[in-house]
């Protein structure tokens, strides 16, 4: 059974991991923008959207099939990994070729398409890495994962600078991530390998297989439905709501800007679910008090980091976007904004997920997302040739509002659960948000951003420390996580 320290270790682990990732990440973005200029950058950008969105082609939902089947029954590993991996391979070849075509009959210069191949083989590496850190996912171990996306973010920055001082154009910068995922490819292998001694086959057993991708499919569905909500602005804006491609990119790339910033907030409350699925998986199982516990603790937890995180970008965005990223992505601004009061029902969206995927309601999730992905869609056709990337974020923040209230209507019919807790949890996290926000807008320009960030996290703990939000328990589990001390 799945123990609350391994979750809270897991958590810490991962969660660890990937701040430093994104940190790194970030800077490295903030070289590509200023190294790269506008227009590559929005080439950069639009060539790993586009073969984001066909990844999910090629793992078609395998993956949380994978680690919550080998949650279940670890006995099972190695017949369910060595098909897995036979329907991967299969679907590699095919996805890739459609992507090289699809590219090719569409209206882009010579230079995207070269981007889009070597973007397309680094989608393949990158979901057979995830392929064996789902193994070890199942079996309750994030930490090693969690070492790997340390190394692959320190080769890729590494790589990436060197590049970058070389000057040698943007196609030869994604060298950079094709050596780090090809990297990250061989290590999630002999990680797996190492730490459940297995040896991983490859076969296609007809029967096992149907029945995998039957389970698989609303996920696969889901998956490819949430990568279009995410990516579908960024298609657009490459294609329309301008007179040239030349304006287009560089409406990608004055996009990508604040899309990047979002997208890297994103890690939290992903690190936060990769630990949290396995567990609600046994608990849906095994324990329903336990499971509805598990889900407000969830809730709770991102509500306290989502708060301040969007009260924050929502204040300083006009300061720090110049500074850090150049004059030039000024028009980063408004849409960075718009996009950070979405942040909290977006982190929400979550766990809902999570949990509706763990309590066998995948189909439930997929109708939902695609509400939302027909939503972003329509606004996006519709507010991009008349508002260009600002129209793409208002499109997103109200597709993620649908998402979130879609997604606590379906909860509410499968799970009992404190709902005067959570509500009570936002309020406090809400009010201690505004009141950092007020006090961040008095100071804005006049202390460095810098500052600012410090002094914004230090007010908004001291109002949920004075609300009563902390109780002992979370402290120690905390601290306990940290390794810091065992008890207060």
């Amino acid at each position: 059974m799945v123990q609350a320290k391994t979750l809270t270790q897991n958590t810490t682990y991962y969660t660890l991991a990937l701040v430093f990732q994104k940190v790194l990440a970030f800077v490295y973005f903030t070289f590509l923008a200023r190294g790269l200029g506008v227009e590559d950058l929005g080439r950069y950008t639009f060539a790993f959207s586009f073969t984001t969105i066909f990844s999910v082609f090629v793992d078609v939902g395998l993956n949380s099939v994978l680690t919550r089947e080998i949650a279940k029954d670890r006995s099972r590993t190695k017949e369910i990994l060595a098909n897995v991996l036979g329907i991967k391979l299969f679907l590699s070849l095919f996805v890739y070729l459609f992507v090289v075509i699809l590219i090719n009959l569409m209206d882009y210069p010579e230079i995207t398409k070269n981007l889009v191949y070597l973007t397309g083989v680094i989608m393949l590496l990158d979901t057979f890495s995830n392929t064996f850190w789902g193994v070890l996912r199942g079996h309750q171990n994030l930490k090693y994962e969690s070492a790997g996306i340390v190394f692959f973010e320190s080769l890729v920055i590494i790589v990436g600078a060197i590049l970058l001082i070389l000057d040698l154009g943007v196609v030869v910068q994604v060298l950079a991530v094709l050596m780090g995922s090809s990297f990250l490819c061989f290590f999630s292998y002999w990680e797996m390998r190492r730490r459940t001694h297995l040896i991983p086959t490859i076969q296609i057993d007809r029967s096992l297989a149907k029945k995998l991708l039957i389970i698989a499919w609303p996920f696969a569905l889901t998956g490819i439905l949430a990568r279009l909500n995410t990516q579908i602005d960024t298609i657009f804006l490459s294609k329309i709501g301008c007179a040239t491609q030349a304006i287009c990119d560089a409406n990608v790339g004055i996009y990508s800007v604040a899309t990047k910033i979002i997208l890297a907030i994103h890690f939290l409350p992903l690190a936060f679910v990769a630990a949290l699925f396995p567990a609600l998986s046994e608990f849906f199982a095994t324990d329903q008090e336990k499971l509805a516990r598990t889900f407000e603790k969830a809730m709770r937890y991102l509500m306290f980091i989502s708060a301040p995180i969007a009260g924050g970008l929502l204040i300083l965005a006009p300061d720090f976007v110049p500074q850090i990223f150049g004059r030039e992505y000024y028009g980063a601004i408004l849409p960075l904004q718009i996009l950070a009061g979405s942040l909290i029902f977006l982190f929400l969206t979550f766990p809902i997920g999570s949990l509706l995927n763990a309590c066998s309601k995948q189909l439930q999730n997929t109708k939902q997302i695609g509400v939302a992905v027909a939503v972003n869609t329509l606004l996006n056709i519709f507010l991009i040739p008349r508002l260009t990337y600002v129209g793409g974020a208002i499109s997103s923040l109200v597709s993620t509002v649908v998402l979130f209230v879609l997604g606590i209507y379906a909860t509410n019919k499968i799970l009992k659960y404190n709902k005067k807790y959570l509500l009570t949890s936002f309020l406090q996290s809400l009010l201690a948000g505004i009141i950092m926000v007020f006090v961040l807008w008095l100071l804005l320009f006049k202390i460095h951003f810098i500052y600012l960030i410090i002094l914004g996290a230090l007010v908004y703990f001291l109002a949920l420390f004075l609300f009563g939000f902390f109780t002992r328990q979370e402290l120690n589990d905390i601290l306990l996580s940290l390794r810091i001390k065992k008890s207060l």
